[in-house]
């Protein structure tokens, strides 16, 4: 028998060359069912990180990175399983259209491209994280960490921020009580502080410099969107 995953020879269940079950269980409702638990389940799945990053982000972070990446959920899956959640609470509940007002701009490149990432926030925040990114090297070049290591921290950190925003939207729509202010607010204070662990959590500056990279990097992050929406603007008028 042939592996049909790197066509090595199989003589047993799994392949000796990548592990590759020799033949494939059918999908059933067992499958989809132990599927949904892996994922959920409080041991090393989705449950288990967004407690490891609550209680301790910095120590897990560094762990994933250098030490151990079969604790925690992968990064990237991390950010948009979380993003994907708060879209659809804000999407039922209409929670930013509440607060985001484009009169007469509609037509715009820049806000139809902001159109977008409110649609999308898991790709939103992958991409405000490189422009973050690049600010943490510059303000914690000292440190060993490499910009795809710090892509990664900040994976962990901005999707936690999205479950925070995922719950006070919760609350917001039941309750139609106003509490999204306080959701950046606590956002930024975990952001800030998750950040500042990672590097040195007994270090007060670090604490600062996440803070300046996190504005830094979101800021840029919109002028970059800007400056997109009008040189599109400008060519579609020409």
């Amino acid at each position: 028998m042939i592996c049909k995953n790197c066509n090595s020879e199989v003589t047993h269940n799994f392949c000796p060359n990548c592990g590759q079950p020799s033949k494939l269980k059918r999908i059933d409702a067992h499958y989809i069912s132990h599927e949904i638990e892996h994922v959920l389940h409080f041991d090393r799945g989705i449950l288990f990180t967004v407690r490891e990053l609550f209680i301790n982000p910095g120590q897990n972070i560094r762990n994933y990175i250098s030490e151990n990446r079969s604790r925690l959920v992968k990064p990237v899956i991390f950010i948009i399983l979380t993003s994907l959640i708060y879209t659809i609470i804000n999407h039922f509940f209409h929670i930013e259209d509440q607060y985001l007002k484009y009169e007469g701009l509609e037509t715009t490149a820049f806000v139809k491209i902001l159109g977008w990432m409110q649609a999308n926030y898991g790709y939103m925040n992958i991409l405000t994280s490189t422009f973050i990114a690049i600010w943490l090297k510059v303000f914690f070049k000292k440190y060993s960490y490499n910009f795809f290591e710090l892509l990664i921290m900040l994976c962990f950190t901005m999707g936690v921020s999205m479950l925070i925003f995922a719950f006070f939207a919760i609350i917001q729509g039941v309750f139609h009580i106003k509490l999204f202010g306080l959701a950046g607010i606590i956002g930024i204070i975990y952001l800030v502080w998750a950040t500042g662990s990672f590097f040195e959590e007994k270090k007060i500056a670090n604490y600062f410099k996440a803070l300046i990279s996190y504005l830094l990097g979101m800021i840029t992050f919109l002028f970059f969107i800007l400056a997109i929406g009008i040189t599109i603007d400008l060519l579609i008028k020409h």
